[in-house]
């Protein structure tokens, strides 16, 4: 049997998973924690803007599974807020187990807490992925889906000092750039100022801890906005964020909240002092980050070269998807990356011809577009998601961008390309 290593359990492992299973692969997960999706544990946005329509596409290619579940869990759909329609937010507390169970139920080996810290290799390809405790990990093809946060250091250098957040590097171990230990250099992003890296762009409070009136409207509209006072006002956070689709003035001027489970804030951090003095507030605490007050995780520093169809340049059997395959932004960018590279990870062990997604579906564009703006300067200080700023202004100008179902599924048929995750290669 083919054996396919994915390296990291976040939304690109684990959406590479299920399409080299899909195809016929044995497939491993190595995740360095004891529970995989990453950050998607702390997200909860599906469906804004131009996500809709990549959703759509990505389940008329056939990776419809992960977009079942996040769709079933879903706490609000059709939610409004500034610069962004039709979102669905996914309920952030169950999502991890539901994701685990799909993985389990299609007979993918999961290994938690298996931190990866080197490879060894044969030529230009990769044998095994060793372990933090020395096991090797063989395998024919490997996808890397690190992501680009942390370890610890990098939000200590570039940030506010680790915030002990989501990833939990001090109990799990720092993230390691499998892609740069086979040779290959990290790219590491700019912020517009020429820093490196980004701040992440959101915070999450305990509901519990804000008032009845702010719980009442989250759990009935999925989003509440407050106005702030002038003093509170911090324009100078917006050119920090990583989510530069929500780098507009409403999100500076006011305290804008969604309901994903916890609280969503939207903004990097706020300082707890300056947030409990606004009304509403007054017992309000941070859940993820802990230190939510004063900085949040700096992304965008591990960022590897490769093709459109997903292949690390100059390394024969390595894969990549997530953070670690461009300047991306979001979920749904996440399993649209990792479903294409678990599908080539199966073409490449059958020999077949990779599969490129074509410029005229969002999906194709996205991933050939930040290709290119990555080689320039301007580019490096770009993110690039379908739910806004410069790549969903891209979209509507080539006219990509549709919540029509039937419309996608006519446009992925035409390609034809429908139901290609599905197809058995192996």
């Amino acid at each position: 049997m083919y054996r396919v290593v994915i390296i990291g359990g976040g939304w690109a492992g684990c959406s590479a998973a299920v399409s080299a299973k899909k195809a016929g692969a044995e497939v491993v997960i190595l995740e360095k924690t004891d529970m995989l999706l990453g950050l998607g544990n702390v997200g909860g946005i599906m469906r804004n803007n131009g996500r809709f329509t990549a959703a759509e596409e990505n389940i008329a290619l056939g990776a419809s599974e992960v977009f079942e579940i996040t769709d079933s869990l879903s706490r609000h759909v059709n939610v409004d807020f500034p610069g962004h329609k039709h979102a669905s937010l996914y309920d952030v507390t169950k999502i991890e187990a539901y994701i685990r169970r799909l993985l389990a139920e299609m007979g993918i080996e999961i290994r938690l807490m298996s931190r990866a810290v080197d490879v060894e290799m044969k030529g230009k390809s990769i044998s095994s992925v060793e372990l933090a405790d020395g096991t090797l990990i063989e395998g024919d093809v490997f996808m890397e889906g690190t992501g680009s946060t942390g370890p610890m250091g990098n939000c200590l250098e570039y940030g506010n000092g680790c915030s002990m957040c989501i990833l939990r590097c001090p109990a799990f171990g720092p993230r390691v750039s499998i892609s740069q230990r086979a040779g290959i250099p990290d790219i590491m992003g700019r912020r517009k100022d020429g820093g490196f890296g980004a701040f992440s762009g959101s915070c999450k409070l305990d509901k519990n801890s804000l008032s009845e009136e702010i719980r009442t409207a989250l759990d009935r509209d999925g989003v509440k906005i407050v106005p702030l006072p002038k003093e509170c006002i911090n324009r100078g956070k917006l050119e920090m964020k990583v989510c530069q689709q929500y780098a507009l003035d409403e999100f500076a001027e006011n305290i804008v909240l969604l309901d994903t489970g916890h609280a969503k804030l939207m903004t990097p951090f706020f300082p707890l002092e300056q947030l409990r003095k606004v009304e509403g507030f007054e017992n309000a605490r941070y859940v993820d980050p802990y230190a939510g007050g004063k900085g949040n995780s700096i992304r965008y520093l591990s960022v590897t070269e490769r093709d459109n169809a997903m292949k690390v340049r100059d390394v024969d059997n390595l894969l990549c998807a997530g953070e670690k395959s461009g300047l991306f932004v979001g979920h749904t960018e996440a399993i649209t990356t990792g479903s294409l590279a678990g599908h080539n990870c199966a073409r490449y062990l059958k020999g077949l011809k990779p599969l490129e997604l074509p410029v005229n579906l969002a999906a194709g564009d996205l991933i050939s577009y930040a290709n290119e703006r990555i080689k320039t300067d301007e580019g490096m200080r770009t993110r690039y998601t379908f739910a806004g700023a410069e790549f969903f202004e891209r979209m509507q100008e080539k006219g990509l961008y549709t919540t029509d179902r039937g419309e996608v599924r006519k446009r992925v048929r035409r390609m034809e390309l429908e139901g290609i995750y599905n197809q058995r290669i192996i």
